[in-house]
């Protein structure tokens, strides 16, 4: 049995879709810091089956929409003295900025640099957001 030591203080991000560890690894900049980082893959799970958790050894900044965009059913917790003083459900943001790119060539994003990349959930069961100027689709997996 593999065996991660508890977390004194900081993050316990559980619960991520299995496979997805690596991708919110990159986007936190977890390389980066300079704290302990566990990522934990295929683990067991009653309610997913297999699960990644990753557990980050310090408190670190980080945008829950986009983490809600990449897995909705993603829960955080906050960890104190080895006690969860904290757990944050995320979900499906309604709106998300500068995640995604459209990929429309006629869009104002294409055409001009800092014109913001931004995206309304127009489906909430299919993942489909639309870009807020050309309404091109965007089906998030």
């Amino acid at each position: 049995m593999l065996n991660i030591d508890s977390v004194e203080k900081g993050l316990v991000i559980d619960h991520i879709q299995a496979g997805k560890a690596m991708e919110i690894y990159h986007y936190l900049n977890l390389d980066k810091m300079d704290c302990s980082v566990a990522i934990i893959k295929n683990a067991k799970s009653k309610k997913l089956g297999k699960k990644d958790i990753i557990k980050v050894e310090n408190n670190i900044n980080m945008d829950l929409k986009v983490l809600g965009f990449i897995d909705p059913n993603i829960t955080i917790n906050v960890i104190d003295k080895s006690v969860i003083i904290d757990k944050i459900n995320l979900q499906l943001p309604q709106e998300i900025e500068n995640v995604v790119k459209c990929k429309n060539p006629r869009c104002i994003t294409s055409v001009e640099q800092e014109v913001t990349h931004k995206f309304k959930l127009t489906d909430k069961e299919k993942k489909i957001y639309r870009c807020v100027y050309c309404d091109t689709a965007y089906e998030h997996n």
